[in-house]
């Protein structure tokens, strides 16, 4: 492997295993890389040149652009930090972001200008990955996903060429670019449309004990709520004395106006128990979730469930869901509401899945120390049989590497019309590392 090459054709920094600094290069948010080279490309150029070494020396690319990602792990290869590519651009209501750039850095710069993309829940998430694998976010009743705000990338092909795609340019390759993953190349540069947004209303709920009749309200809620407002249940573990076990349910309204925020939330906050326990009008910056940085000494442990798209979540889905988060002790369940927006944008217009879900569910254990085979299976099919009610797979939360998980994130149409963009675009499959569509 030429390494000296590629240092030769580049500005920005080079770092193999032999080199200084390569412990830190390799230590990324969910964990610690074993490429067998990591460049931290300075300039767009360098990312061409990257990509082309990368073609010439048969190593396949992972893009590392914030690092919220199970392929960082995997070893071999050329890695791809964007890091330094990470400028937010405002031009009226047309937003350039770099690919390295993360939402609490585009949330902090679109607030100065009274706007707002609907993006992910964390500052530290990178705009790259979210955004190709769909992107839902606080605002996604509203605005839909961030990839459905995108107008166009600027593109490093996997044949080290630079292209500009946009629905006018490269209909397929930009269709495929909105919810396919990071399988056709390097976005370097996302072109959005931003929304007004002056500020959000943030509501915190608590819940009882019981959660199956707040479950079946949150849903009949939702139902009908204004496209304004998106909602999460959230119910989890005891994570340190200050983040005890329990349901909680926190409420994003578009718009300073605390009570219609409240007034849309009314038959919710009639069920027995249900109490608001904070309120109040945000900047859209402020709402953005700060996780801590990957700790190699105590490293989170692995997760045994997964995630689904329900379309209309029935009582007995709902009471599955409640029945296995009380299962085990050790578990997380997430509900985040859909429908609106997000719903607009019909089957074929993008490579995302499910659009007429109106829910996105997910939960999992914790795969702790003692945690046998037996167990872990018995966990994997009573998951399996709450996913099996619904209609697709979210490719950005699901870890798994293993490329079954494909078919069950895209639809049979959507496979095939991904294969035939990635036979045209990247023939030898170069961009692996993801949730990998072959080239037909």
């Amino acid at each position: 492997m030429r390494i000296d090459v590629l240092r030769a054709g580049m500005t920005g920094r080079v770092t193999a295993p032999e080199d200084d600094g390569w412990d830190a290069a390799r230590l990324f948010h969910s964990g610690i890389g074993e490429p067998a080279v990591i460049v931290r490309p300075g300039s767009v150029q360098d990312v061409v040149a990257a990509v082309r070494w990368a073609a010439e020396e048969g190593q396949p690319i992972n893009v590392r652009g914030g690092g919220h990602s199970a392929w960082g792990t995997l070893p071999g290869g050329l890695t791809v930090d964007l890091a330094e590519l990470n400028g937010v651009d405002v031009e009226g209501t047309v937003v350039r972001v770099g690919g390295g750039a993360t939402w609490g850095a585009v949330a902090a710069t679109l607030a100065e200008h009274g706007l707002g993309i609907s993006s992910g829940d964390t500052a530290s998430v990178g705009v790259g990955g979210l955004t190709l694998g769909g992107g839902i976010g606080w605002m996604v009743r509203a605005w839909g996903l961030a990839a459905d705000q995108l107008l166009g990338v600027q593109l490093v092909t996997p044949a080290g060429e630079l292209a500009e795609v946009s629905a006018a340019s490269h209909p397929e390759l930009f269709w495929a670019l909105r919810g396919g993953g990071g399988n056709f190349g390097v976005v370097t540069r996302f072109d959005f449309r931003a929304h007004a947004l002056p500020g959000v209303v943030f509501a915190e709920l608590s819940v009882p004990g019981d959660v199956r009749p707040v479950l079946r309200a949150l849903r009949d809620t939702l139902r009908h709520a204004p496209r304004e407002l998106t909602v999460t249940y959230m119910d989890v573990p005891a994570m340190d004395p200050s983040a005890p076990a329990g349901a909680t349910i926190t409420a994003c309204w578009i718009g300073e106006d605390v009570d219609a925020a409240l007034a849309a939330l009314g038959s919710l906050l009639a069920v027995d128990g249900v109490s608001v326990t904070d309120v109040g009008a945000r900047s859209y910056p402020d709402v953005l979730m700060d996780m801590p940085p990957f700790d190699p000494d105590q490293p989170m442990p692995g997760f045994i469930g997964g995630n689904t798209l329900l379309v209309e979540p029935d009582d007995d889905v709902l009471d599955a869901l409640a029945s296995f988060r009380e299962a085990h002790e050790a578990s997380v369940l997430f509900l985040r509401s859909l429908g609106g927006a997000f719903g607009d944008v019909g089957p074929d217009e993008s490579a995302f899945p499910a659009r007429n879900a109106t829910w996105f569910a997910m939960a999992g254990v914790f795969d702790l120390p003692g945690t046998t085979d037996e167990q872990r299976a018995a966990i994997h099919a009573e998951w399996s049989a709450i996913a099996a009610r619904g209609a697709g797979v979210y490719g950005n939360f699901t870890q798994e590497v293993d490329g079954s998980v494909v078919g069950r994130i895209f639809s049979r149409e959507s496979m095939a019309r991904l294969g035939e963009v990635k036979r045209e675009w990247d023939p030898r499959n170069l961009f692996s590392r993801n949730h990998n569509v072959m080239p037909v």
